[in-house]
């Protein structure tokens, strides 16, 4: 039987260069509205101080990069990959988004978030949902997608959107310093991680709604004018070093067989047998 050629993706050509570029507006949009129309929180301990910063410095700049994002999947006609992703993976992979929402549900905050407004709790929630569906979208959406129909295999595809993934929190090194290019590297692996909860799941809305929990259970650390300090923050730096040390001893794992990637079966046994 003769091989059959590969499907030509639907849509608009993206390259990797031109991909860069839109990181680079994307990143714009949050980084320039927020210096614009952002609170300063110079002077206190706090991350988010009040109801009114998580607004106007995430709130805001966020929501315009997701709707940035999908104006740009809007005008590729890439809407169908972007939010289905059928690669198939093997089960036991399953354990990273299952463990990644187990311990974000644990690691919140929650003594602290009890003595905040609840107008902020509401800020709060709003803001790293948005964070999920915007990062995601743009990263294992159309990041994702750019590798993909560039080519690459699987394992490149998944290294390259997360190194660009971890590249763009370098950003926050005008306002964090050089701490920002050790989070960059830890970013990294957390794309990973996320690129493989979109192959576990199949679908965009996985990964968003593991990244939009995971932020939220970081962020409520920092929240309130005198944010306290709550034990079940050590539980997602020890998660993200078991995932690490599982997925290199793992990682020549994490394809499933040959013949299911290619959707075919083996033969039978008696089959095999019968040419002896």
């Amino acid at each position: 039987m003769s091989a059959q050629p590969s499907p030509v993706p639907a849509g608009r050509r993206l390259t990797w260069p031109w991909f860069l570029a839109v990181v680079v507006v994307y990143l714009a949009i949050i980084q320039g509205l927020g210096t614009l129309i952002g609170v300063d929180r110079a002077d206190g301990d706090s991350q988010f101080p009040t109801t009114e910063s998580i607004v106007r410095n995430g709130v805001i700049p966020i929501g315009l990069s997701v709707l940035f994002g999908a104006a740009v999947v809007t005008w590729l006609g890439w809407w169908g990959s972007v939010l289905h992703y059928r690669v198939p993976v093997r089960r036991w992979v399953r354990f990273v988004p299952i463990s990644m929402l187990v311990v974000a549900v644990l690691a919140v905050n929650y003594p602290n978030l009890a003595d905040q407004p609840l107008s902020l709790v509401l800020a709060l929630i709003a803001m790293t949902a948005l964070v999920g569906i915007g990062e995601e979208l743009m990263f294992r959406g159309i990041g994702v997608q750019v590798f993909k129909r560039a080519g690459l295999s699987e394992g490149k595809v998944a290294l390259w959107s997360s190194v660009v993934f971890g590249l763009v929190h370098v950003s926050n090194a005008f306002g964090e310093g050089g701490a920002a290019v050790f989070q960059a590297v830890i970013v990294s692996t957390s794309g990973y991680f996320f690129y493989l909860c979109l192959r576990v799941g199949g679908v965009l809305l996985l990964p968003m709604l593991v990244h939009g929990l995971w932020d939220f259970s970081l962020v409520s650390n920092g929240v309130g004018a005198d944010p306290k300090a709550y034990p079940g923050m050590i539980l997602p730096i020890i998660l993200q070093v078991v995932l690490i040390v599982v997925l290199i001893v793992k990682r020549r794992t994490v394809e499933p067989p040959a013949h299911a990637e290619a959707g075919t079966q083996p033969a039978p046994a008696d089959h095999r047998a019968s040419g002896r």
